[in-house]
């Protein structure tokens, strides 16, 4: 099995940082030595003057005292601002020896264990109709979110012990991909966890609230060897499955362990157990298969029977809607002396203990119970239904979304779609009907082009991955090659696109929690392929089209080399092609770039071979030809047959070769190799 790997984890510190510090270094001494700590749930816990605190200040001022190498990731409350900006400018590392994990990414360890993080919880309207992947300012995560998980799992079993995020060999082959992880950390339970087991669940009525049914799927793809969670119950409770088995993949065992928290309440004046040690050696592909342990189960996430649904059907009886049978009455609850509407002998109401009626009819269920939390406004205090701020409007005038929404036209968080002027304003499409029926259908990401969870996305076309974008040459480049080429200057052509892995409409739209990473690995990518082309005599030209629709695109730069004879020639070719179809462009580009900052407006972008930029704003109700920018260029390179890029597509075995080509090329400059 290779080397074991000793590893501690804990649950929620809740803020008790040095507190629990002190704990991880005694345990250490006395069971360890531990090679890792992995802490989940919530690390900072949920006090509002957070970023006030001592010993925040002190943890990353590099004054506390952090044992060992420690993991740390979101759980149910949004992080600190000083926490989410040391993140994004120290790509995880917060201080030394503690790395908080991306809210949905996965990381290899030095010793090659692979560990996948899904941090935040779980609301089912938030999940479904989220914009975006909402940041660590928002306590939820998405159906972004968890797609993004599984896009930053695909890796090829060959190549476990990489350090790398991702594997670029199994994201170009979808017939190897291996999505297998070591550990999983969740602040959630899947839901269907609990099932086939005959360990008891622990007593509490909140338990309920961690079952997360889209988890589920995600276990299925990533079958993590542990998982790990924290909210099992308020306060939490240690509760741990017995292992099951996948029987697809040579018996791979799989334990699910939710910790109690350290730093918050005690039940019944005792804390729940919240440390567990254990001891783990990485898959490799020469590894044995592991026996199946005594206790094993049925696997919980395949062998369980479904729920039964509510209202059944007879498949072949009739019923009310064809006729035969009258829709059936509501059902009248009856105590055991058959008179209706009262409880049964014993029956308490949960809200006030009386015995005389029913939870719906008590008269205090206008009071929540002390630990409710509303999810609108994340106050205590009032029902979801009472909420003070649940009529609250947006700055268009419609209701005021949750946390975490973000709008795709525009990237505002302060307005839903419905009532976005961007998305109002946008003329009509060829074909598109507006009225009652509400704006058009957003692209799903298994109709973009550019999401990893497309599976019609031309992954045979991808050259480089790193841990938030990746690099693929487009269907159809600009440069002639193969069959089309009487030479190439660059190995495959050269011409590529930069994405971000999580699907946003523009650059100017993430996040501003998140932009950072994303921003500065999209400049490493671009400079490394201007220094590749520089070998092969050619300068880079790029450009962006930051066009904010109503379905809302997929953010990307589009790189392409032009001989070095026509890099001087390259603005010219731009302002006199602008003119010519009504693009102008700014004085100041920053200045311009900086107007449409946080989705406020359409750009289109291109840096030129010296590094200056040219911006031009696009109006609200006027036309864009989003082929612009390869218009310049097919003319300028006198290579006007190249304009219609479906005219320019090649077999997908010539694709495979221009990609092959451009990878050997591209090893010496890609820093995520």
């Amino acid at each position: 099995m290779g080397n074991f790997i000793h590893s501690l984890t804990v649950g929620s510190a809740a803020g008790a940082i040095r507190d629990i510090f002190a704990k991880i270094k005694a345990i250490d001494a006395k069971h360890g030595k531990f090679d890792l700590v992995l802490c989940v749930g919530d690390f900072f816990g949920p006090i509002n003057d957070r970023d006030e605190s001592e010993e925040l200040s002190e943890l990353l001022e590099g004054k506390l005292e952090v044992p060992l190498q420690c993991y740390i990731m979101q759980g149910s409350n949004p992080l600190p601002t000083k926490v989410i900006e040391r993140f994004s400018k120290s790509q995880g590392e917060l201080c030394h020896n503690l790395f908080l994990m991306s809210k949905s990414g996965t990381v290899t360890t030095a010793d090659g264990l692979r560990i996948a993080c899904l941090g935040g919880t779980y609301d089912p309207q938030v999940y479904a109709t989220a914009e975006a992947a909402p940041g660590f300012l928002s306590p939820f995560f998405s159906h972004h979110t968890t797609e993004r998980l599984l896009s930053n799992t695909l890796t090829n079993s060959s190549s476990s012990s990489s350090k790398r995020y991702s594997s670029l060999a199994s994201i170009q082959s979808t017939s190897a991909a291996n999505q297998l992880v070591d550990i999983f950390l969740t602040n959630v339970w899947p839901d269907s966890v609990s099932q086939l087991s005959t360990v008891p669940l622990p007593e509490d009525p909140n338990l309920s609230k961690s079952f997360t049914p889209p988890l589920d799927e995600v276990i299925r793809k990533i079958k993590p060897r542990y998982h790990f969670a924290s909210c099992g119950g308020q306060p939490p409770k240690f509760w741990e499955r017995e292992p099951y088995v996948w029987d697809n993949e040579d018996q791979r065992v799989s334990r699910f362990v939710s910790l109690g928290a350290f730093g918050g309440e005690s039940v019944g004046g005792k804390k729940p157990r919240w440390f567990y040690a254990f001891t783990l050696s990485p898959t490799t592909s020469r590894s044995e298969p592991q026996q199946r342990p005594s206790n094993a189960t049925k696997n919980p996430f395949f062998d369980f029977a479904p729920r039964p649904s509510k209202r059944p059907v007879d498949d072949a009886g009739e019923n009310f809607f064809f006729g035969g049978a009258s829709q059936p009455t509501k059902r009248v609850r009856k105590a055991q002396d058959g008179e209706p509407g009262k409880p049964p002998p014993g029956y308490k109401c949960k809200i006030c203990d009386a015995d005389d009626h029913f939870i719906k009819d008590c008269p205090d269920r206008t009071k929540p119970p002390d630990n409710y939390i509303c999810k609108i406004c994340q106050e205590p205090g009032h029902f979801v239904r009472d909420c003070p701020t649940k009529d609250a409007r947006g700055d268009t005038g419609g209701r005021k979304p949750k946390a975490g929404y973000v709008c795709r036209a525009c990237g505002s968080e302060l307005h839903y779609l419905e009532d976005c002027e961007v998305a109002k304003q946008r003329p009509p499409q060829h074909g598109e009907r507006r009225g009652k029926r509400g704006p058009p259908k957003e692209i799903a990401p298994d109709e973009c082009w550019f999401c990893l969870s497309n599976p019609n996305l031309a992954k045979h076309l991808i050259v480089a991955i790193g841990a938030e974008c990746y690099v693929t040459l487009p269907k159809g480049q600009i440069i002639p090659t193969q069959s089309a080429a009487d030479h190439v200057d660059v190995p495959g052509g050269g011409h590529v696109l930069i994405v971000p892995i999580t699907h946003y409409p523009t650059f100017n739209t993430i996040p501003s929690d998140l932009a950072r990473p994303i921003l500065e690995e999209t400049e490493r990518y671009t400079d490394a392929v201007k220094k590749m082309f520089a070998k092969y005599g050619c300068a880079a030209v790029s450009f962006e089209v930051g066009r904010l629709t109503a379905k809302g695109g997929h953010a990307h730069v589009q790189i392409v080399p032009v001989p070095q004879r026509l890099q001087s020639k390259v603005e010219d070719a731009f302002i006199a092609e602008g003119r010519a179809t009504g693009v102008e462009f700014e004085a100041d580009g920053d200045a311009a770039l900086a107007s449409c900052a946080n989705g406020k407006g359409s750009y289109f972008k291109v840096e030129l071979p010296d590094g200056r930029k040219l911006v031009h704003l696009m109006r609200d109700h006027g036309p864009f030809n989003i082929q612009f920018g390869r218009q310049v260029l097919v003319n300028l390179m006198n290579m006007p047959e190249r304009l219609d890029w479906k005219a320019c597509m090649l077999s997908e075995e010539e694709d495979k070769s221009d990609a092959q080509a451009f990878k050997a090329a591209f090893a010496p400059f890609n820093f995520a190799a």
